[in-house]
């Protein structure tokens, strides 16, 4: 072949190579410099906008109304985390502040003055209803009211009818007589206990002799509760302690009563039983008073 033909179309395939490769390299620049987005609602998102916008320049388009306002996931009312959902936040019941004793308690339900109109229910407060402190001199006038109440002596009476038949205390033998030493030990005992547990230990010891009712939650739990008022009682400023005007003043009632029993009854195991035993009877009467409103609203149609 003459090398005159062949330049010419050596050069041709030279300059068909050099576009190809130009045209190749140009288009890979290009996509280099357009990266992916990395949610692919963004490109919807974005050829959706481009589309709204060029037929808004039409004179045809019209202003979307508000129902035709597409709703984006960063406008909708979603909650944080999928827990908001299923873990809903409940606001706890806030005890209510007064000076109202008899103030009656966000369930509806509202401790007595007393229990079925004879027992004495003077250190009782309505669930979450919160009073304010109670001077040494208050303390003081609930226990004498818790003393010497009628029904005091009445219960005293019962007690000692029961501790004759059973015959506790054969020193004080039976008859008229013996019932009359029954009756006035037991009397005695009882007005140890309320001045010592409270009145005298609470004044000491700067505690709220009250009991506030827990009022909510089932069985369990609120009798767990009122029980365990024998081991924990309130500061006068409201916080949680050691009941110590209970444990301390009832064991310190059974003690003085050594005073005025039989010699063979002052042993450290007897004030050991009577102090256990008056703990108990408290842990007894919390457990009624806890739960004297729901039988009273229940039974009575009362607050």
């Amino acid at each position: 072949m003459p090398c005159n033909l062949c330049q010419p179309r050596l050069t041709g395939l030279l300059v068909g190579a050099a576009l190809l490769i130009s045209l190749l390299g140009a288009s890979r620049s290009l996509h280099a410099q357009q990266p992916l987005p990395a949610n692919p609602l963004a490109v919807s998102a974005t050829e959706s906008s481009s589309l709204v916008s060029d037929d808004a320049d039409t004179p045809a388009a019209k202003a979307p109304t508000p129902a035709d306002a597409p709703v984006t996931l960063a406008s909708a009312d979603l909650p944080d985390a999928p827990s908001a959902l299923l873990y809903p936040q409940i606001t706890p019941q806030q005890p209510v502040e007064t000076s109202n004793p008899d103030a009656v308690s966000a369930n509806g339900t509202q401790q007595t003055k007393r229990i079925l109109g004879i027992m004495p229910n003077f250190r009782s407060v309505s669930a979450d209803v919160k009073l304010p402190p109670l001077s040494g001199k208050d303390k003081f006038i609930i226990a004498g009211k818790d003393t010497f109440d009628y029904s005091s002596f009445f219960i005293a009476g019962i007690q000692a009818g029961f501790a004759m038949n059973g015959n506790s205390y054969p020193e004080f033998h039976q008859g008229l007589k013996g019932y009359g030493r029954y009756y006035w030990h037991t009397l005695a005992d009882t007005i140890d206990e309320n001045f010592m547990v409270g009145g005298l230990g609470p004044i000491v010891f700067k505690q709220d002799n009250r009991f506030y009712t827990l009022g909510h939650g089932g069985f369990p739990k609120r009798a767990v509760y009122a029980f365990s008022r024998v081991l924990i009682s309130r500061q006068d400023d409201g916080d949680a302690t050691f009941n110590f005007s209970e444990v301390i003043g009832s064991g310190a009632a059974a003690g003085v009563s050594t005073l005025y029993y039989p010699t063979k009854y002052r042993t450290w195991t007897k004030v050991g039983q009577k102090w256990l035993t008056s703990d108990l009877i408290d842990g007894a009467n919390f457990l009624l008073k806890e739960f004297w409103p729901d039988i009273n609203k229940a039974v009575f149609h009362t607050h």
